[in-house]
């Protein structure tokens, strides 16, 4: 019986943190993804009210996300941080001019 080789890219890419969710954060609205099996829309956007925020981070918390990866250009990330952090996810701030430098990154 013949075995299907994986390509290298495909088994680099296994997920190091499978509960895990992005946001992009922006001045009047915020992009959302999750995991594809977690939900049938897992790239959502919302919008930056106080009231959409919290749908947000609902809407994670349904999904089953622990960890949220965030990245900001500016100080609108900071209302979504502290609501997350009340909730308990673990939140990491990252700098998008330092993730394009990342080996296999999407280029710009």
């Amino acid at each position: 019986m013949a075995r299907t080789k994986r390509s290298r890219k495909a088994r680099d890419m296994a997920p190091i943190h499978p509960h895990a969710a992005a946001i992009d954060i922006g001045a009047t609205m915020h992009m959302a993804a999750v995991p594809p099996d977690c939900d049938p829309e897992p790239v959502r956007s919302f919008g930056t009210f106080t009231g959409d925020l919290h749908r947000l981070a609902d809407w994670f918390e349904r999904c089953g996300v622990r960890t949220v990866a965030m990245e900001s250009t500016s100080v609108y990330w900071v209302p979504m941080f502290e609501i997350l952090e009340q909730r308990g996810f673990e939140v990491v701030l990252v700098n998008a001019r330092d993730a394009k430098h990342v080996p296999g990154a999407k280029p710009t």
